[in-house]
């Protein structure tokens, strides 16, 4: 099971990347939930109030961010690849994400979830930086 999605928001791609990285401004992009992120490949992220669990695999400023990520519902262990790619694109960045790994039966609240707690609140935060 796979997921791509391709997304346009509006910021730079250091923006983004910023805002997918910067503990503080993660936390206020998705309502104030707590989240700590440990910025550099092999650091460990705790986001959404520790409702998912990452570890930093791959950092390539302003381009890429890949993950190993899960919900902490998902049985011991168990952890999906996530990949940011970012692309300067006319006024904005194109953003192309990438999960797999997952377990199949999170295929639809994933596919979901993504727009709804990422994209749509990285855009409601880049339009007021």
């Amino acid at each position: 099971m796979a997921i791509h999605q391709q997304v346009h928001l509006k910021g730079t791609p250091k923006d983004i990347y910023d805002l997918l990285l910067n503990a503080a401004r993660f936390q206020a992009m998705t309502g104030g939930r707590s989240a700590h992120i440990a910025p550099h490949e092999g650091g460990e992220a705790s986001l959404f109030g520790g409702d998912i669990e990452a570890r930093i695999v791959e950092l390539v400023p302003n381009r890429r961010i890949v993950q190993a990520w899960r919900a902490r519902s998902w049985p011991a262990g168990i952890y999906s690849i996530v990949r940011f790619e970012l692309e300067a694109d006319g006024t904005g960045t194109r953003l192309s994400f990438d999960q797999h790994g997952h377990p199949k039966s999170a295929q639809a609240d994933l596919e979901a979830g993504w727009p709804k707690m990422y994209w749509e609140p990285m855009n409601q935060a880049l339009a007021h930086h």
